[in-house]
């Protein structure tokens, strides 16, 4: 045999087998080797934005704690709470619980939204007016991501600091009313930490959009008179003076997570439930729904936040 003839193998078939093959089979493998290394090198970088995620959000929450503005969340609320049910459910009646769950409802529009909104519209142009956000972009993680870990950390305190704060609430309803009635308690202090979620969330956005914490800080005060004030009386206005149907009725309580919140608290007070409820029906809500309505109120300003960041010169 030449030498080559040497290169080359005879087959049963008359044909040839290169003695290249092996080595084209090696380099199959290692580009198969390459890219299960490339899909485990990204997995890990998922894992590892995952966790700085998580520690941007460990971080905002014990910036909250250690700043002593949860404490001060928990003592408001837990005045305010503590404050309803001892004048409403100690007087003499069989209303009173009602009572107690419709002053809350009443006064919970115009304090829980201005808690929120408080809590949160420095959450990014004060990180970045102290610098503190460069320093979590340091981290693997994105613009979007530290927007969106941040409102996790300021969410964790405020929902704590507020359930906490109506605790002192629930013990004297237990004591006035008995163990009947914490369902409903329960229910409407659950509205309001959503609804503090969702105004967190606004604020959140605006203090990714704003430039400076002036800005964000007007902002947020022209939030809470809209949500708390001037939006049911727009919408009063338009659906009497353009005879508008249920679907504006509707459409101005979805807009709103201050009227979400409630409507709420009040399908929990047995004298106005049925008549809420008829009320509901004709504009084609039901209690789910606006449940609903008020986690998308959470969850949407922070995406939009999160999207709205990537344009944000630092």
């Amino acid at each position: 045999m030449s030498e080559g003839d040497s290169s080359t193998d005879p087959t049963p078939d008359g044909g040839v087998v290169s003695v290249d093959a092996p080595a084209t089979r090696l380099h199959d493998g290692g580009t198969k080797q390459n890219a299960t290394a490339a899909g485990t090198d990204d997995s890990a970088l998922a894992r590892l934005a995952d966790s700085s995620l998580l520690t941007i959000a460990r971080r905002e929450y014990r910036l909250a704690v250690r700043s002593r503005w949860a404490l001060g969340v928990a003592l408001l609320f837990g005045l305010f709470t503590t404050a309803v049910v001892q004048f409403g459910a100690s007087s003499v009646g069989p209303g009173r619980f009602d009572a107690v769950i419709a002053t809350i409802a009443e006064l919970g529009v115009y304090l829980v939204p201005l808690t929120a909104l408080a809590v949160g519209y420095d959450a990014i142009v004060g990180a970045d007016e102290r610098g503190s956000l460069e320093l979590m972009l340091a981290l693997p993680v994105t613009k979007g991501r530290v927007v969106v870990g941040t409102a996790i950390g300021r969410a964790a305190v405020l929902s704590s600091a507020m359930l906490l704060g109506f605790v002192p609430g629930a013990l004297l309803t237990v004591r006035y009313i008995g163990l009947g009635s914490v369902g409903q308690y329960a229910a409407v202090a659950l509205a309001a930490v959503l609804t503090a979620c969702a105004m967190l969330g606004v604020a959140v956005l605006v203090s990714t959009v704003a430039r400076t914490k002036t800005h964000a800080l007007g902002a947020a005060l022209a939030i809470w008179l809209w949500v708390a004030l001037l939006h049911d009386l727009v919408a009063l206005g338009a659906v009497a003076g353009f005879d508008l149907g249920s679907g504006a009725i509707a459409a101005a309580i979805l807009l709103n997570p201050v009227d979400c919140f409630r409507v709420l608290a009040l399908s929990q007070v047995d004298v106005v439930a049925g008549g809420f409820g008829s009320v509901l029906a004709q504009a084609g809500l039901t209690v789910p729904m606006v449940a609903a309505a008020l986690v998308a109120w959470v969850v949407v300003p922070v995406g939009v936040a999160a999207k709205l960041i990537q344009r944000r010169r630092l």
